[in-house]
């Protein structure tokens, strides 16, 4: 497993990504970074974290025995490793977020984004972008976030915590190459936040509902059963938890 560490860069994704079309990178390359100028989460936001404190890197994780419809067990396996990783530390209450948010105690904690690399129409590899809270104790007003340490009153090393992360990633990593899609699935919406349980939900109309999240589609969208026992699959451009 090859590290590159970095001091600052403006994205650990952008990076690998960059690198990836200059050179044949090994499978399973770290880049890490202590400063992210431009970190990327979901749908286009950023990914604030302060120097030093937290872990902000991306894993590329050749990938050839998936389709590229099937692109969301990706995401399913990496949201696995971390909260398996996280309970070798006892972080308390975890559960996943639909769809990659890792939260404890409600809060969220772990940001993922999964960047595919594709190439004559199938997917060659993986860009796994993972930032996770870790020492870090103050946080914007709003954001709802928290960390390992101001959860439960402990300083981590973060090389500690990185191999915990690196060791789980590699374990889900050959469920995807047997292609046990129905082990990752089942253990994935047994750890969902909310499941089960009466939700507020947002659209893209601004508009609210309520809806029981019931599980994933095939393809990676959120099951919701509405008010009317009809179950709808959200993409998530189309629908934002509210909780």
């Amino acid at each position: 497993m090859k590290t590159i560490k970095l001091d600052a860069i403006d994205s650990t994704n952008t990076y690998l990504r960059q690198l990836s079309t200059q050179e044949n990178v090994d499978d399973f390359t770290i880049v890490i970074a202590a400063s992210q100028t431009a970190g990327k989460g979901q749908m286009g936001t950023k990914w604030e974290a302060e120097k030093g404190k937290n872990l902000t890197f991306s894993v590329f994780k050749k990938i050839s025995c998936l389709e590229t419809d099937e692109g969301f067990y990706i995401s399913m396996a990496t949201s696995l490793a971390i909260y398996n990783a996280l309970k070798h530390f006892h972080i308390p209450k975890l559960a996943i977020k639909w769809p990659n948010d890792i939260l404890s105690e409600n809060q969220k904690i772990c940001g993922i984004l999964i960047e595919n690399v594709i190439q004559n129409s199938k997917m060659t590899a993986a860009i796994i972008g993972i930032g996770l809270n870790v020492n870090q104790t103050n946080f914007e007003v709003g954001l709802n976030a928290s960390s390992l340490k101001k959860i439960i009153g402990t300083h981590f090393d973060l090389d500690e915590v990185l191999f915990q992360i690196t060791e789980q990633l590699q374990k889900y990593s050959h469920l995807i190459t047997e292609r046990a899609f129905e082990e990752l699935k089942t253990a994935y919406e047994s750890l969902l936040f909310r499941k089960d349980k009466p939700s507020t939900f947002r659209n893209t109309n601004g508009e609210l509902f309520m809806g029981f999240i019931q599980g994933i589609a095939e393809d990676g969208k959120l099951n919701v059963l509405l008010e009317d026992e009809i179950v709808v699959a959200f993409d998530l451009k189309e629908i934002k938890l509210m909780y």
